[in-house]
């Protein structure tokens, strides 16, 4: 056999660097590239932050508001940066981890790209059960005050929550046969999501002139005036799911090599679906009651993060923070660039809605091919 012959026959690897992370008993090998895309996220992130906290109607120099994060600066200086704009920045900050986690962990239980939460009706199953407390609490049969206050607060990430789960929850009935389908997931959340948003549509047209005014602002994920409130929940969120998601990467790497694959390999495949369901469904509820339905955050952040990693599925802790990147630059934009009020969610919809459009396109092309 001459040289020729054997290195084609032979195969060739072009194994990706990697570090082992230890953490206790338990260890995962990082990849180098996805790691300098995690570090490359974060500092792109403290860059917008610095600059969201630093531009308003009152500007205040970055290195005063690096002072001021510090415990220094003017008592000015500190009632905008740590009362004003902090705490919706943070809140942003929270909102992009949260969206983009989910949306890296539905994509990856459904090894589809288009399989994220607000293309599954997710989101809209969250809409649904928050607006009808915002109705609830803003309806006159169910007083003021005190009561109005605690629906609103307590009812609304409970329903939020609720909504969620029921519509995970029945897609995940309507898609099984023998195992679940990429496909046949979209194609169903899709329907989905057009029938909860109907339902959403009547509760608007059945409320008050002033409860539906203040939910349709909150349907287009509004980060105005968000404070430590929303981000409380957030956070605690996020310091329960995000430990679940990570224990759970190595059960959804062996999932993208197909369900008998992954039963072969060791992995309860029921179990597992069921808890990236639940972690999904989770971060997504808790961020939709907090600012509203933020669209294709969960969408487009997972996709960016596998093209940067080039992994074998959108990495999570890539996604979380790219999606903080993008929320925070998306309340950027409407706070200081625009110059009217204007949701956030109508600047990831922009951004989102092109991608989507891009990646039917190519994927009709592979199809034909």
């Amino acid at each position: 056999m001459n040289t020729l012959t054997r290195e084609k026959s032979e195969p060739r690897f072009s194994p990706t660097l990697s570090t082992p992370l230890r953490v206790g008993p338990l260890s995962w090998l990082v990849p180098m590239r996805a790691g300098l895309v995690v570090v490359g996220s974060l500092v792109v992130l403290a860059a917008l932050v610095a600059l969201d906290l630093s531009m308003g109607d009152f500007d205040v120099p970055v290195s005063d508001v690096v002072r001021t994060l510090l415990g220094g600066g003017d008592a000015g200086q500190r009632f905008i940066v740590m009362e004003l704009r902090l705490p919706q920045t943070l809140v942003a900050i929270l909102v992009g981890c949260a969206l983009g986690l989910a949306g890296a962990l539905t994509q990856t239980f459904a090894r589809n790209p288009l399989a994220s939460p607000d293309i599954l009706g997710v989101s809209q199953g969250a809409a649904l059960g928050a607006v009808a407390v915002i109705v609830l609490a803003g309806g006159s049969g169910y007083g003021g005050g005190l009561v109005a206050g605690t629906l609103q607060t307590v009812g609304l990430p409970m329903a939020a929550f609720a909504g969620a789960l029921l519509t995970a929850t029945l897609l995940y009935l309507l898609s099984w046969r023998r195992g679940i389908d990429g496909q046949r997931l979209v194609l169903i959340g899709i329907g989905l999501s057009y029938a909860l948003a109907a339902g959403t549509s009547w509760l608007l047209v059945k409320a008050r002139i002033m409860d539906a005014a203040s939910a349709t602002v909150w349907l287009n994920g509004s980060l105005n005036g968000r404070g430590w409130e929303q981000a409380t929940p957030l956070l605690w969120t996020l310091a329960v799911l995000v430990p679940v998601s990570i224990l759970l990467a190595r059960s959804l790497n062996a999932l993208q090599l197909g369900d008998d694959s992954a039963r072969g390999l060791g992995v309860r495949l029921q179990l597992t679906q069921l808890m990236t369901l639940v972690a999904a469904v989770g971060l997504v509820a808790v961020s939709v009651s907090a600012v509203g339905p933020l669209e294709f955050v969960a969408f487009v952040v997972p996709q960016i993060a596998l093209r940067l990693t080039a992994g074998s599925r959108p990495p999570m802790l890539a996604s979380m923070v790219l999606g903080a990147c993008l929320v925070v630059a998306a309340d950027f934009v409407t706070r200081v660039i625009i110059p009217f009020p204007l949701p956030a969610g109508l600047v990831t919809a922009a951004i989102g809605a092109p991608y989507l459009i891009w990646l039917l396109l190519r994927r009709n092309r592979k199809v034909s091919a």
